[in-house]
């Protein structure tokens, strides 16, 4: 889970039977009071300090990795979507080429997000990888990227 905050994603996934899951923030703060609200009942779980854009695990490391609104929170830091920044572009790069790097050949990245795809399409696209993007909701849209990196 990249950038998990204190979103309730990873304990729901927990209890829904996907015990090995590894939670990233860059907050210490809010890392360590994750921890400590779920060592006990989600002992398996884990709570790493960790920057998306440099992620401190070895390459192929993990079959499956998400984003629910990270890429999303660099993007609005600063200035238009449109035209975004120099720092916003490399940013999601940084942390496109991080996960591409982390997860295994045929893993998944998965990115959920309000994000249109004339916005997010140009960091997903990949070489190696393959891009599917479903819509999703009725009145208020959003999307789910799948990148897959090839085997």
């Amino acid at each position: 889970m990249l950038g998990c905050g204190n979103s309730t994603l990873s304990e729901e996934m927990y209890d829904d039977g996907y015990k090995n899951i590894v939670n990233t923030d860059y907050s210490d703060i809010l890392i360590k009071k994750m921890r400590h609200k779920h060592q006990q009942l989600r002992p398996e779980m884990q709570w790493l300090e960790m920057d998306v854009r440099d992620l401190k695990f070895e390459s192929g490391s993990f079959d499956f990795a998400l984003d629910k609104g990270t890429m999303d929170a660099m993007m609005t830091t600063k200035g238009d979507v449109w035209d975004p920044s120099e720092d916003v572009v490399e940013s999601c790069n940084k942390e496109v080429d991080e996960v591409l790097r982390v997860i295994r050949n045929g893993g998944i990245f998965l990115y959920l997000t309000f994000g249109q795809p004339h916005f997010r399409k140009r960091y997903l696209t990949r070489p190696g990888t393959t891009l599917e993007i479903r819509q999703l909701g009725e009145a208020f849209h959003y999307y789910l990227y799948i990148v897959r990196r090839r085997e």
